[in-house]
């Protein structure tokens, strides 16, 4: 009766058209569970949730890196300033269509200064005094954190299997890195005691090699991380032992089972990003799951060496090879959405940048150093209001105009003092020395007033001292 039964049941669910032997093999493969990582048991494809912190931080970027575009061109002109009628012409390498560059301009009047040339007649763009002091300080800030840079280079060559790194890889990331354009000669050849520098015979490739390893150097930035939790917070030592500061965006669902996979995971032990592993057995499952969290915490404490604690997907994949990273780089750092976070903003979906949560909060940097400031600087000139700078220029002229007018009256009481007093003869000289204070007085605050709004720097600032690449 069972029999009969189950016979009924199968034929009722049996689908009445056969499926062709061809597909067949394909459908024998496919199963009703989601498809899970091999070496931990976090799913692989999850739903991808916008951080909207992160996003408006690219979108300011966006106009950053237009208007650093624009400060090249302008700094590479004789004088550093531009005709506004070549601005068409030129502004097409930066890939402005016509009359585009112009609109662009006048959008950020606190960067760009239009201002009609006294001889020529013609109308002229320049720098403003406050895009030039923004433009000095970060460049301070550069040549002052270059120890700081030699020490996270030393750090990330040591991360390589070979110790070594192409020094067009380096080139491409020096911005992030906070090394200065001409860190070959500045940074690698300075430093002959940390560094080596020598060309491939099979590719012909340039290369940097640490010349000697420091372990003391050898420790990552979630270490310390977890120390601190553990002496802050009191969390038991083996959760945090291996685990990774994790702080989900606002919206992803998190549920129990996968709640549970996070933990499992959090426990595993892996090798550290500086650690030799060219003489273990990677084959097993075990190993796997190790090298699996290393890419995570390799991927984390590169990060961590960058200024802005950000870093292109793109530029990342550069040093795949050397630190032993997955081939899909974007499907897998989409599995720790709750480490990392990946912005497709301000670079029309082109370039993928990789942020590490645990260090913004509230789109700000938790430790903000000079060199990141200095480039927030930019980011503030290009938010504010373009109708502050017309009442700025309003507020300067008028005090221009009064200072002007006093001048006008305190000169012509000169005068008529002056003729007064060849009849008086004993205040001629306390007469003259308190015109002469009262002159003196205005001259000089009318000379600071100048000083503040005088863009004459311009000449003393060398292009070759600020190049600005992308």
């Amino acid at each position: 009766m069972l029999i009969i039964l189950l016979s009924k049941t199968t034929k009722a669910f049996r689908p009445k058209t056969p499926i062709p032997k061809t597909l067949q093999p394909l459908l024998s493969n496919v199963t009703p569970t989601r498809p899970m990582s091999q070496s931990t048991s976090i799913p692989k494809k999850l739903q991808r949730v916008r951080d909207h912190g992160y996003d408006n931080y690219m979108e300011v970027e966006k106009k950053t890196r237009k208007v650093l575009k624009f400060q090249d061109l302008i700094l590479s002109q004789l004088n550093h300033t531009l005709p506004v009628s070549r601005l068409d012409l030129l502004s097409r390498r930066l890939g402005f269509k016509q009359h585009e560059a112009g609109a662009f301009v006048l959008k950020f009047p606190h960067v760009f200064e239009i201002y009609e040339h006294p001889v020529q007649r013609i109308l002229y763009i320049r720098l403003t005094r406050r895009a030039i002091l923004q433009i000095q300080q970060e460049k301070q800030a550069l040549i002052a954190q270059v120890p700081d840079a030699v020490t996270r280079l030393r750090k990330l060559l040591m991360m390589s299997n070979t110790g070594r790194l192409r020094l067009e890889h380096v080139r491409i990331a020096r911005k992030e890195l906070g090394l200065p354009d001409d860190f070959e000669y500045s940074v690698i050849l300075k430093y002959p005691q940390y560094f080596r520098l020598f060309d491939a015979k099979e590719t012909r490739n340039k290369y940097i090699e640490i010349v000697e390893r420091d372990e003391s150097l050898a420790v990552c930035a979630i270490e310390k991380a977890r120390e601190k939790e553990y002496r802050e917070k009191g969390v038991d030592a083996e959760d945090i032992r291996f685990s990774f500061i994790v702080n989900f965006p606002p919206g992803f669902k998190i549920g129990k089972y996968y709640r549970i996979a996070v933990w499992k995971w959090q426990r595993v032990p892996y090798w550290s990003p500086y650690e030799d592993v060219s003489g273990y057995d990677l084959r097993s499952l075990e190993a796997q799951k190790r090298m699996e969290k290393r890419a995570v915490a390799t991927i984390h404490e590169l990060l961590s060496l960058t200024v802005e604690k950000k870093i292109t997907l793109e530029r990342i994949a550069h040093f795949r090879m050397a630190m032993n990273l997955p081939k899909r780089l974007k499907e897998f750092l989409l599995q720790h959405q709750g480490i990392f976070y990946i912005s497709t903003r301000g670079n029309l979906g082109k370039l993928h940048t990789v942020f590490l949560r645990e260090a913004y909060k509230r789109g700000e940097l938790v430790e903000p150093n000079d060199l990141y400031m200095a480039r927030r600087q930019l980011a503030d000139l290009v938010l504010l209001s373009p109708r502050k700078a017309k009442v700025d220029r309003e507020l300067v002229n008028y005090r221009r105009d009064r200072e002007d007018d006093e001048m006008v009256r305190v000169r012509s009481e000169f005068v008529e003092n002056g003729s007064q007093s060849f009849a008086v003869g004993d205040n001629v000289k306390k007469d003259r020395e308190g015109e002469d204070e009262l002159d003196s007085d205005i001259v000089s605050d009318v000379g600071s007033d100048y000083s503040d709004e005088d863009d004459d720097c311009l000449e003393t600032l060398d292009a070759g001292d600020v190049h600005v690449t992308e």
